[in-house]
Parts: structure tokens; sequence; C-alpha cells
């Protein structure tokens, strides 16, 4: 892939991949979330919905005040879309045995909203397309994905269970193989008993509550952003 070409990072609020692109000579790829990036290039960071420009040929202004013009279509669309009523881990919350009928109802409407959010990456005008999601509604609703990854597949010692679903992009090769990652952060709580949990539900050492730990359990691993690069961007044989 040429270096110059536009490449867009869809709903990425921490700029990881959006840096691992940037360490590698990209010059033309951009984030989009509807949060101020946490990363450091302001300049590459679109405050916003997304989907005016998803489909390219379109213009936006940066968070560092620059205006931009994109006059083709993205070359590549990596996204991450919202996972909150889309994971499997939140089923509970839509059971009726353990939540009011309104409650219950209002959730599953927010979870169409979610999936047909999803879809709109699914039917983007890109050849080059992935999408993050955990296990869960979209699995059984949209297709099963191309893959499942952990970060320890990647040289990060975590272990965290995402599905990817691809367009016109190969499966990810595991770069630098760990051994899983055994539990470590104990499940606090008087129903938890004292059981050993892993990295994604136990994360510490974030502030903001809920919103917090959601936020810290979004952000991808560097060793799958630089997998990410270096094997969707290879020129073709």
């Amino acid at each position: 892939m040429n270096k110059n070409e536009p490449i867009l990072i869809a709903c990425e609020e921490s700029g990881i991949v959006t840096k691992s692109f940037i360490d590698n000579g990209f010059t033309n790829v951009f984030s989009c979330d509807m949060l101020e990036t946490s990363g450091k290039y302001l300049d590459r960071h679109i405050v916003g919905d997304v989907l005016p420009i998803l489909n390219g040929r379109c213009s936006f202004k940066t968070s560092d005040g620059v205006h931009h013009k994109i006059d083709t279509k993205f070359s590549l669309i990596i996204a991450f879309p919202p996972c909150t009523y889309l994971t499997n881990a939140g089923t509970r919350h839509f059971s009726r045995r353990i939540n009011p009928e309104e409650k219950v109802l209002a959730r599953e409407k927010l979870r169409e909203e979610a999936f047909k959010f999803f879809m709109l990456f699914v039917n983007a005008d890109c050849e080059k397309i992935a999408i993050e999601n955990p296990v869960g509604y979209v699995n059984s609703h949209y297709r099963k994905p191309n893959q499942i990854i952990h970060p320890y597949y990647f040289g990060d010692n975590a272990k965290k269970r995402t599905c990817l679903w691809l367009k016109g992009l190969p499966e990810l090769e595991h770069t630098d193989l760990l051994s899983e990652p055994e539990p470590k952060y104990i499940c606090q709580g008087e129903l938890c008993k004292g059981k050993k949990i892993g990295w994604c539900e136990g994360i510490k050492g974030t502030t903001g509550g809920q919103k917090g730990r959601a936020k810290a359990r979004s952000k991808t691993f560097p060793g799958i952003a630089k997998a990410m690069v270096e094997q969707w961007t290879r020129e073709e044989e």
C-alpha cells in the first residue's frame, strides 16, 4: 500500500492504532471518535460522527483546527464500533428474570441501534475493511468472524478474546506467540468467593468508575496494532 493513501481508524479514542501507522511512515491516516483522543496526534484525530466521512470523498477538521479534504474513498478502514450492547458479557442485562420489562426493552432498542451502526462499517464503500468487536450479538445476527485473536498472540501478556470481521484483508498471522496468561486478578465481592479472573474483567489502575474501565478495556494492544499495520499494508505480490 502506498503510504500516502487515505486510511480511516474509526471509533478510536486511544490513538494506538493511528500511532502505529504514523510510526511506520503513513502520512494520510486519521482516527475519528466522539471523544477527543488521549493520544498525542491531535493533527490526525477527528472529533465527531464518523458517518459523514465513512465513504471518503469528504472534508473535515482535525483537533488541531486544520481542515482536510479526501478526494477519494479510503484505501483501508479499521473500525472499533462500541460493544457495550453487543458483547456477550452483557447478556444478563437482557434477562426479564433479572430486570424489569421496560428496562430490557430499552436495552434491546440500544442493542439494535448498535448493531445497525456496526453494519454501516460492513457496507462501507471501501475495498479493505476490518471491524473489531468481542464475541456477542454480531456473531449470531450477522455472521461468525473471520478470526478470533488474543493479545498474547502478538507479544502482549494478556488474554482478551477479540473478533475480527474482514473484507479484502488476510487474517492476522501470530507474530510473537506467548504462553497463554494465567488469570491474575481476584474477583471482589461476596458472590465471587475469591475467584481468579483475567485481565479483561479485572483491569485495575483506572479512574472514572465503570466508564473508565470500559474505556481502558477498549484500547488496542500495541502488538496487535503493529501486526495490523505490517500485515494489512503489504504490497501485493
